[in-house]
């Protein structure tokens, strides 16, 4: 007698076609999640790097009002420069204590830096000073420029005991504010034809 081997597949069952479909489509599912879930987190963290593209690269504040400089007569130079600031529309808070501001004569490279300093015990060679016009706080106002609030800075040249930049008639300089977070801030200005005791810079 002779055996034959014939393939019969009458065995294969509906039931284990659903089990091998099922496991197939649970594969495939758990792939895509996995793929799915890759490229949401790299959209993400796509949109957190331009987000902070954005916010170093524009400025969040701005100028209000005139600028106005106080002059020395007798030594015919700048002592020192007030304007008021307050944040641009969407700019987040910034910490004063963390924003410095450099003033530069670009016809010498002379510079000075100044670091905030709201006590009485001023350095008027390294310090500038802020008189809050409007604060959230009232009376007792913290460090930080907030929406709707309003700082008058005033920025001293460094000129105590006849020292720091000599800014005379006619002198072009810069004050650049540099706040922890956002673009540096540049306000370019001129010294009038005349030192006075009294001088609009910028209206």
């Amino acid at each position: 007698m002779v055996w034959k081997i014939v393939k019969d597949e009458k065995g294969f069952t509906g039931l284990e076609a659903a089990i091998v479909l099922i496991a197939f489509v649970t594969v495939a599912a758990v792939f895509s999640y996995v793929l799915l879930g890759a490229g949401f987190f790299a959209t993400q963290k796509g949109q957190e790097t331009v987000h902070t593209g954005v916010k170093q690269a524009t400025s969040s504040m701005e100028l209000v009002g005139s600028i106005v400089a106080t002059g020395n007569i007798s030594a015919n130079k700048i002592e020192n420069v007030t304007f008021t600031i307050q944040l641009a529309a969407g700019g987040q808070s910034i910490d004063l204590n963390k924003t410095v501001i450099t003033v530069l004569v670009p016809s010498d490279g002379d510079f000075v830096e100044l670091t905030y300093n709201n006590s009485t015990d001023l350095d008027k060679s390294s310090d500038y000073y802020v008189n809050w016009v409007y604060s959230l706080q009232g009376d007792n106002p913290d460090d930080y420029l907030e929406e709707f609030e309003k700082a008058e800075i005033t920025v001293y040249l460094g000129c105590t005991d006849g020292a720091g930049l000599n800014i005379g008639p006619n002198d072009d300089f810069i004050i650049e504010v540099k706040p922890p977070i956002g673009a540096t801030y540049p306000i370019e200005l001129k010294a009038p034809p005349a030192i006075d005791d009294i001088m609009v810079l910028l209206k």
